[in-house]
């Protein structure tokens, strides 16, 4: 279909950037004469951003459907990206950061409401399996650049002008968006309801009476008899949810930004060589995605995200234990193909999740979870950039063995006794 191939390229596009600021940091730190760890900086504010924005697009996404959204989300990238090439300090790249993130942010999110409420388990990895690829081929890009003797600016400006032309081509895509019955979330169809059930007076007032008092009827809310008795509730499930796609996401962003630096400082392997170590771990997260979707409509979705947690604190624990280059890159590329299919699973079965009585809907949900993988997407990483900057390259590894275990504590929480939340299917 049309709005899924658009969806894919758009994750394409904005995935050449996104995975390319561990490589560009260095440099660019040199530039603006900041240490090393100011990058928690940089990722701090512009996930703050990013936060609100995703936020702040649900509304937007009612009113006026994924492809402006998208589009506009592309344009903020852009100029972002072309306001960083020129940035003469390090408060102007701080800017274009909270710009960027804003359009990433919006972007992002337009792209996951769309997938869970329009795609299975098998094209939702295929759709972030996209992401990968773009993930894959920014390192590979900006290393070649680099290499060729152009610095971190006519790097960024590249990249700038790929997002100003997927803005132009989304823009006169926005039809496609459209004509597509539910391809964007719309607002909610106010349905009439009998003058006597509208109405204050007694016969309207009888009605809702009876239906309240009515056999079978529960007060809405978090509180069910049958969660209560167990002592979890729905809005547990939501927080274990959302620290569960916090620390999966931190793990990954940590990994793919501090990848370079861990390779080439703490293990010794040369520039080129860690910049393509770092594209070989986004490539096993594009791999990985292509594998696990088949394999979770099989299986279904519990069975997948065990296994790829497992995993990926067994690549933590690799990393960690590493004494060379070889089992580095190898431990890196274990996190990164189990990391893989884990958020777009916990995407696909938010509606389940979260459907018909919950406090919280489908959208509100995936709202909230990609705004807290965005806060785990900074958090993590930031407190990987103060080790590493405090001269501990090999830090990376605790920090991943860690984020790991605790997310594999929280996706147990996620499935409270006598009801998973997690479907198997």
């Amino acid at each position: 279909m049309r709005q899924f191939r658009l969806a894919c390229l758009s994750y394409v596009s904005l995935a050449l950037p996104g995975s390319t600021l561990g490589l560009l940091w260095p440099p660019m730190s040199r530039s603006t004469h900041e240490p090393l760890a100011a990058l928690g900086i940089f990722i701090v504010f512009g996930t703050a951003a990013s936060v609100l924005a995703g936020l702040a697009t649900g509304p937007l996404l009612g009113r006026l459907g994924v492809g402006p959204v998208l589009a506009g989300g592309a344009a903020l990238v852009a100029t972002a990206l072309g306001a960083e090439s020129v940035a003469p300090s390090f408060v102007v790249l701080v800017c274009g950061s909270v710009l960027f993130s804003t359009g990433f942010g919006a972007a992002d999110t337009a792209v996951n409401a769309y997938a869970a409420g329009h795609l299975g388990p098998r094209d939702t990895n295929w759709l972030h399996a996209s992401y990968g690829l773009g993930a894959t081929l920014g390192p590979l890009v900006v290393t070649a650049l680099l290499g060729q003797g152009l610095g971190w600016r006519w790097a960024m400006a590249c990249l700038a002008g790929a997002q100003g032309a997927l803005s132009l081509y989304l823009l006169a895509r926005v039809a496609w968006w459209a004509a597509a019955p539910g391809a964007a979330p719309s607002r909610p169809t106010v349905t009439s309801a009998p003058a006597s059930e509208r109405s204050p007076g007694p016969a309207g007032t009888a009605k809702r009476r009876a239906g309240r008092g009515g056999p079978g009827w529960r007060r809405p809310g978090w509180r069910r008899p049958g969660w209560r008795r167990q002592g979890w509730g729905p809005l547990a499930v939501l927080v274990a949810t959302l620290v569960f796609c916090a620390l999966e996401t931190g793990a990954e962003s940590a990994a793919g930004i501090w990848g370079f630096v861990y390779l080439s400082a703490g293990e010794h392997l040369g520039p080129t060589a860690a910049g393509a170590a770092v594209s070989a771990y986004w490539a096993t997260m594009f791999v990985g995605r292509m594998v696990m979707g088949p394999v979770a409509e099989r299986t279904g979705a519990a069975p997948a995200m065990g296994l790829a947690t497992a995993g990926v604190v067994g690549g933590a624990l690799v990393v960690t234990l590493a004494g060379g280059p070889a089992p580095a890159v190898v431990g890196l590329a274990l996190v990164g193909l189990a990391a893989a299919p884990i958020f777009p699973l916990v995407n696909t079965t938010t509606a389940r999740r979260f459907g018909a009585g919950a406090a919280v809907g489908p959208t509100r949900a995936v709202t909230l979870q990609v705004g807290a993988s965005t806060l785990g997407g900074a958090v993590v990483p930031a407190l990987a950039g103060l080790a590493i900057g405090g001269g501990h390259p090999g830090a990376l590894g605790p920090v991943l063995l860690v984020t790991s275990t605790a997310m594999a504590l929280a996706l147990a929480l996620m499935s409270p006794p006598g009801r998973p939340a997690l479907p198997a299917g």
